[in-house]
């Protein structure tokens, strides 16, 4: 199994401070034909830039206090949380009888990948107050559900890719067919792994859980998302209220799912429960964001993944309607957002969330 090296995707751990007022809300009503996204005019002061030129929305210049030691170091806590995650993963999905569609689950699985998912189920059930092992079970299956998402979205029927996190794709090796039965037993698998695995939380909140998971990823979901996607290709007349249902739905429920999952296993209240589904829509839809940006302004070797895929396929993306600089800007107020969604908990325990929100917005594949 390889060790994900975070070092080569991340390159600064800093936690930004707030700054200042802003807003944005995303519609209630999230489907194709709702209203546009409201975005209020913002008023922010002067923002301290990240020191990495290379990010997305870094700018060019970087001030001395940039350069001071972090107070929390972001890379040593993804490198621990994310080693946890997989050795639990290869634990979980060991080799044994029928050993193709094994290999091929482990494949992709353990191919590596930034495992943000997981680590966000992670950090909100140690928000709220709970351990570690309470979410392991539930972190590991969100990044089975993601695994099997782009092992499906890979397939010629799909994106047709041939690239995924720097290999050949699952169905490249394994062909189509064992492609789609190992995203299958990936995606059965992990309810199966939440509802046997998980310890020292109530069967109650078990249940809540996976059925949370379940709609995250369902017909009202991920799939809503990516079907919205698929039939919105080549269309002159999409808009930003059909894109906001498509990335919503494809991206930000997955993560809202690991973030509500953590905080429910975790012991939270509802009222932590839904601050914090609110954080992980915001950083849901700037995912989609930034990675609308990086496919028009990175390599394939940057990516690991193929380049510039979205304009040949003829995509409706964000900087395709609004620009790279607006989409930067709409970028940041995310950001904001999601922040300001963490105020009322412990300080100290909300800094991995922070540092998550902040990676997103910044990450450079």
């Amino acid at each position: 199994m390889t060790s994900v090296n975070l070092g080569s995707w991340f390159q600064t751990s800093i936690i930004n401070k707030d700054t200042g007022p802003r807003s944005i809300r995303i519609s209630k009503n999230l489907s194709p034909g709702s209203k546009s996204l409201q975005i209020a005019s913002v008023h922010q002061k002067q923002r301290k830039p990240m020191s990495s030129i290379c990010a997305v929305l870094a700018k060019e210049e970087t001030i001395q206090e940039d350069q001071r030691k972090p107070t929390f170091d972001f890379k040593s806590y993804m490198l621990q949380k994310a080693n946890s995650v997989n050795k639990a993963l290869d634990a979980a999905v060991s080799l044994k009888e029928p050993a193709k569609i094994h290999e091929s689950m482990r494949y992709s699985l353990l191919a590596g990948g930034k495992r943000v998912r997981p680590v966000l189920c992670l950090a909100a059930c140690d928000l709220v107050g709970g351990s570690e092992s309470m979410a392991l079970p539930a972190a590991c299956a969100v990044e089975m559900i993601h695994t099997m998402s782009l092992m499906h979205d890979d397939l010629p029927c799909m994106d047709n890719d041939d690239l995924r996190r720097g290999k050949p794709t699952n169905h490249i090796v394994f062909g189509e067919d064992v492609a789609v039965l190992a995203g299958d037993a990936l995606l059965s698998f992990a309810f199966e792994h939440i509802a046997v695995s998980t310890i020292h939380v109530s069967p109650l909140r078990i249940v809540r859980a996976i059925g949370e998971l379940a709609k995250a990823i369902g017909a009202e979901g991920l799939v809503a998302g990516q079907v919205v996607d698929i039939c919105s290709e080549g269309l002159s007349e999409v808009g930003l209220e059909q894109l906001e249902f498509i990335h919503v739905h494809k991206t930000a429920k997955l993560l809202e799912g690991a973030v509500v999952l953590g905080a429910i296993l975790g012991g939270g209240t509802d009222e932590e429960v839904e601050k914090l589904r609110k954080y992980a829509i915001s950083i849901g839809l700037l995912f989609q964001v930034v990675d609308d940006i990086l496919d028009v302004t990175k390599s394939s070797q940057e990516l690991g993944k193929t380049a510039g895929k979205d304009l040949v396929a003829d995509k409706v993306t964000y900087p395709r309607l609004m620009g790279i600089e607006k989409s930067r800007e709409f970028a940041e107020r995310l950001l904001n957002e999601a922040k300001d969604m963490l105020t009322g908990f412990n300080q100290e325990k909300t800094a991995p969330l922070i540092a998550l929100a902040n990676y997103i917005a910044y990450r450079q594949n």
